[in-house]
């Protein structure tokens, strides 16, 4: 039944695991957004990450309603839409901490999915 969500959220972990290659080798926000490819290809990621949360099913996100769906997409349209608007340091946290609870509870659903 959920096996378009299960990809998706697989995605969504692979995602999550680049941006979390790209940041790694960087101490702080600065040190990141000065680094324009590391940083650009962490940007990608949020929106590609964004993109998955689109395309799992109403049933899906109600069932697991834990998770702040809309609050994702939101940053992956904050991403896209308003790109030099963004905020190294905010960008630093979601990636270092918000990042970090999210795969917790991914990897949490992919195991309950089998």
């Amino acid at each position: 039944m959920w096996s378009k969500d299960k990809q998706n959220l697989m995605g969504i972990l692979e995602a999550i695991e680049k941006i979390e290659e790209y940041i790694s080798p960087f101490a702080d926000a600065d040190e990141f957004f000065e680094n324009t490819i590391s940083f650009d290809a962490a940007m990608m990621n949020f929106i590609i990450i964004g993109e998955m949360v689109e395309r799992l099913t109403v049933q899906f996100k109600e069932k697991y309603s834990r998770i702040d769906w809309i609050k994702i997409k939101g940053f992956r349209n904050l991403v896209a839409h308003d790109y030099f608007g963004i905020d190294a340091e905010e960008v630093w946290q979601i990636a270092t901490t918000n990042l970090l609870q999210l795969k917790k509870e991914v990897k949490k659903i992919l195991e309950e999915l089998g």
